[in-house]
């Protein structure tokens, strides 16, 4: 059987479908990775994956939205897919359209956290959750949620049948990869002399886009309000392929680098290792899914700060494995954060915890074999 993944930029596609389209190639299956041509696309390739470069905008943009809706259209159509699985917003969109069209067998919608969300304006929720809903009701087969929360919106909202809304969650490599017990300590030597860490210092760590709705503002302002000196932030991440927001990264790293106790490391790919020496994991997002941060986090023994929103709380449990805390909320994020350096045993109880969590509840290679489960089952 033919089967295309489809998301809108090649980073998507290296870093969080590999374990699934490896997967999908075990079971013979024929994969076709699409996406917008990038910095990935050339590794993705090395891997042995035929990947098919069609631009896909992150934005809603008529013209190039049609352009991209017609060339999927003629691949499906002249390649004869029998599947095509779509992930991330604009391109789950156009590729549903398109596979419709073409008359693909069965098309999939993996949600990884629905575009609305419940700190938008009621205007466009409304907008953006009938668009989900409808192109969901007329050109999708099944819908996949990390989110049991997406699921039950979905439910509710009609989007499909309820048999067909299926919840998936999410999860990481805790067995190999995201696992403190195979870690090379000679690695973790030379980070804390490169950052000019102390083994004694509380290492708080934040890993994501440094745009606005990450809640990076209001970390950065937690730590002003901090006068601590043993704790140090490491802050692990750029500004994406494609990215949206009209924040930049110098902006950000011009007004707190004199601070000597945030350290911006740039886009790293060592993220387990700097995991291994990390404390307390925050995720101060204004909208997610379901974050695979907080999951690395959890399986690498880190105590987790997050705002209460959808996709965290279903990760953390507050008071156990670490707080959730409002969106937008420094002061909070700064006594969380003071609390926890000054209750040790709390936060290695909770750092504890987190490792039996994400082994138990976010176990990638169970989620990715669930999936290819349900889409041999509905062929």
């Amino acid at each position: 059987m033919k089967i295309v993944e489809l998301c809108a930029i090649d980073q998507t596609m290296d870093i969080f479908l590999d374990r699934l389209n490896k997967g999908l190639v075990k079971e013979g299956f024929k994969v076709t990775l699409v996406c917008s041509k990038g910095p990935f696309t050339e590794k993705l390739k090395s891997k042995g994956f035929n990947v098919v470069n069609i631009k896909i905008d992150r934005k809603i943009s008529l013209v190039s939205n049609i352009k991209s809706i017609y060339r999927l259209y003629k691949l499906f159509k002249d390649e004869k897919i029998d599947i095509v699985h779509v992930h991330t917003p604009i391109a789950s969109v156009l590729g549903r359209i398109a596979a419709r069209f073409a008359k693909v067998k069965l098309i999939i919608y993996t949600s990884h956290g629905f575009y609305f969300h419940e700190n938008m304006n009621s205007l466009k929720y409304k907008i953006f959750l009938n668009i989900e809903k409808y192109i969901g009701r007329f050109f999708t087969d099944l819908i996949f949620t990390q989110s049991k929360e997406d699921r039950l919106t979905a439910i509710k909202n009609n989007f499909l049948k309820k048999e067909r809304i299926i919840y998936i969650g999410n999860g990481v490599d805790t067995k190999d990869k995201f696992n403190t017990k195979n870690i090379d300590l000679k690695k973790i030597y030379n980070l804390y002399k490169d950052f000019k860490i102390n083994e004694k210092d509380i290492v708080i760590t934040f890993i994501g886009r440094l745009v606005k709705e990450k809640g990076i503002l209001d970390l950065l302002k937690a730590m002003k309000l901090i006068t601590k000196k043993n704790i140090k932030l490491l802050v692990i991440g750029d500004i994406d392929q494609g990215s949206r927001d009209k924040e930049t990264k110098d902006i950000l790293i011009d007004k707190y680098k004199k601070d000597e106790r945030i350290i911006f490391t740039g886009f790293r790919e060592d993220i387990k290792d700097f995991l291994f020496l990390t404390d307390i994991f925050i995720l101060p997002s204004y909208r997610e899914g379901m974050p695979r941060s907080i999951i690395e986090a959890m399986a690498m023994e880190c105590a987790v700060i997050a705002t209460d929103i959808r996709g965290c709380r279903e990760e953390v449990i507050d008071g156990k494995t670490g707080f959730l805390v409002n969106v937008n909320s420094p002061k909070e994020i700064k006594e969380k954060i003071i609390f926890l350096s000054e209750n040790t045993y709390l936060l290695k109880a909770m750092k504890n915890r987190a490792r039996v969590r994400a082994e138990t509840h976010f176990n990638e290679e169970k989620i990715v074999k669930k999936q290819i489960d349900i889409i041999k089952s509905f062929l």
